[in-house]
C-alpha cells in the first residue's frame, strides 16, 4: 500500500474520484488510503475554457479521470494530439515536459500529468505571445488537441 493522502474540502466543493462525483455539504477532510484517480473541483476546466493547445490537452486527460467510460477514446485523442503539439512548440522546456507527460499517461499517472500540464501554462503563454487563447496563437500552435 502507498502513502495515504489527506484532502480538505470546503462546503459544497466537489471531488472526482475514479469517475464518481462527490459533493460535500460541510467542511470535511478525507483520507485516500490507496491509489485512486482523483481530481479536485478547482482543477477542473470546462470545454469552453480549453482555449490553448495545452489547455485542450489538459481537457482530454481530465476526461480520462472524470469519465472512465470515455477514457479509451480520450486516450486515443491524446495519442493523436501529442505529436502535433511536439511539432508545433519550439520551446525545448515545453517539448521535454510533453515527453514526460506522455510517459506519465502511459503509466496511468493521469493526475501527475495534469499537474505537469498546469505547470506549463506560463511557458505556453509566452510561446503564444502573451495570449491565452488559440485565436491569438500563431497558426502552427493553433492546430493543437481537439475535443
Amino acid at each position: 500500500m502507498t502513502n495515504t493522502l489527506k484532502i480538505s474540502l470546503k462546503p459544497n466543493e466537489k471531488i472526482y474520484i475514479n469517475g464518481a462525483v462527490i459533493r460535500v455539504d460541510r467542511k470535511v477532510a478525507i483520507e485516500l488510503m490507496n491509489d485512486v484517480q482523483f481530481l479536485l473541483e478547482s482543477h477542473v476546466i470546462q470545454a469552453d475554457e480549453a482555449s490553448t493547445p495545452l489547455k485542450q490537452l489538459y481537457f482530454i486527460l481530465q476526461v480520462m479521470l472524470m469519465n472512465p467510460q470515455a477514457a479509451a477514446e480520450a486516450r486515443d485523442m491524446f495519442r493523436r494530439s501529442l505529436p502535433m503539439l511536439l511539432a508545433s512548440f519550439e520551446d525545448e522546456r515545453i517539448c521535454s515536459a510533453l515527453k514526460q507527460i506522455d510517459r506519465m499517461v502511459g503509466e496511468d499517472h493521469i493526475y501527475e500529468a495534469l499537474k505537469a500540464i498546469r505547470a506549463l501554462y506560463p511557458l505556453e503563454r509566452r510561446a503564444l505571445g502573451g495570449n491565452d487563447d488559440v485565436a491569438g496563437a500563431p497558426r502552427s500552435l493553433a492546430v493543437g488537441a481537439r475535443h
